[in-house]
């Protein structure tokens, strides 16, 4: 019977470097999501209240750079932090690498046993992994890390900036380029029809159902419209 070969170092970083990617653009859709909602709810708020197109603009225009830069700082910081935690366990695993070799070659067996590998093979691709890149494998075995690829934050922070300002655009631009009397309900299905699509998206990107997902997003910005809508118009009423 031939024995079952251990996994190819490369094929496992394949799959997480795909993984990865899937990861980024689905975080890409949800920041544009993001930014389409909070802006049209509040270009919407600020229509119930007033049609000056120069105040709509004025109120677009905070909205998409405040909520752009908050993303870019929120997600800067959560990466940064993931980056640090990444370090910290190579740092260790080093470490460990020097201080108790032979412990770590054969917690580096069993992870391979785990695998399905049978104890002689793992035993002997563990010592072979071990003399090419002791701490390559383990990172990648053990630890779901390559060394070589580790989370950039600044890569996030610029990913969820644009990925909000691109979402935010279509509800502002939608607000004050069309007749005052055609500005809402131009936004509203622009808005609909945009969320439509990144619902569809991000659920295509998970593997879900997309119409589920497709109703949760268009009735969540429709809700956040109306309510922002209605707010505007009670404080355009009150005269505040």
């Amino acid at each position: 019977m031939t024995e079952p070969t251990p996994e190819p170092p490369g094929g496992k970083a394949h799959d997480s470097t795909l993984g990865s990617r899937l990861n980024w653009l689905r975080a890409a859709v949800l920041g544009a999501n993001d930014g389409i909602v909070s802006t049209a709810g509040l270009v919407v708020g600020v229509a119930g209240a007033t049609g000056d197109r120069s105040t709509l603009l004025t109120a677009g225009l905070a909205g998409l750079l405040a909520g752009s830069m908050s993303m870019a700082a929120g997600e800067y910081v959560s990466v940064s932090t993931q980056r640090d935690s990444e370090k910290a366990a190579l740092a260790q695993e080093k470490r460990e690498l020097r201080e108790q070799p032979e412990a770590e070659l054969e917690e580096l067996t069993v992870l391979l046993e785990e695998r399905g590998l049978s104890r002689p093979v793992a035993r002997e691709a563990a010592v072979q992994l071990t003399r090419r890149d002791a701490l390559r494998a383990h990172a990648r075995v053990e630890l779901g890390i390559d060394p070589d690829d580790l989370t950039n934050p600044w890569h996030a922070a610029w990913a969820s900036f644009l990925a909000f300002t691109v979402g935010a655009l279509l509800p502002l631009l939608a607000i004050v380029l069309p007749p005052p009397d055609r500005r809402l309900p131009v936004t509203v299905v622009s808005v609909l029809l945009a969320l439509a699509c990144t619902g569809w998206t991000s659920a295509r990107l998970g593997a879900a159902r997309p119409r589920r997902a497709v109703v949760r997003n268009v009735g969540g910005g429709a809700l956040a419209m109306g309510v922002t809508h209605a707010a505007g118009i009670l404080l355009g009423a009150a005269g505040a």
